[in-house]
């Protein structure tokens, strides 16, 4: 979807404001270490698509606290910003982020057993001179 200058701005003034809400508003430990990586902010201004990431082994816990303090984050962020809505947030994980980690580790592993060919190639694999 094409996004123009002015709803882009608008979607990283809500991913800034609700990185400060968990920063320095939300009391919940399972937050605490949670990035906000972007957010998509439909053109009225209802809804929030909130993406985040975290470690991978915390996923489950932090969805569920979301849940849980999603009315709240959207208390505050209605008092810090001056929209006419209040959008409703929805919090997704942004597998984008691991998607780039797992490609990573292919790729240096892939690095890995090439250096580890030529070294034989070069090499050879009888050991003996």
């Amino acid at each position: 979807m094409k996004q123009s200058a002015s709803n882009r701005k608008v979607n990283e003034q809500a991913r800034e404001v609700i990185a400060g809400i968990l920063l320095f508003d939300v009391s919940d430990p399972r937050l605490h270490l949670v990035t906000i990586t972007g957010c998509e902010v439909s053109y009225d201004r209802s809804a929030c698509n909130v993406y985040y990431t975290t470690d991978p082994e915390r996923y489950p816990e932090v969805q569920a606290a979301f849940e849980q303090a999603a009315g709240h984050i959207r208390s505050l962020m209605a008092k810090k910003l001056s929209w006419r809505v209040a959008p409703e947030l929805r919090f997704h994980r942004d597998k984008s982020v691991d998607q780039a980690e797992a490609i990573g580790q292919a790729l240096a592993s892939e690095r890995e057993h090439q250096q580890q060919r030529i070294v034989e190639d070069t090499i050879g694999t009888d050991t003996e001179f």
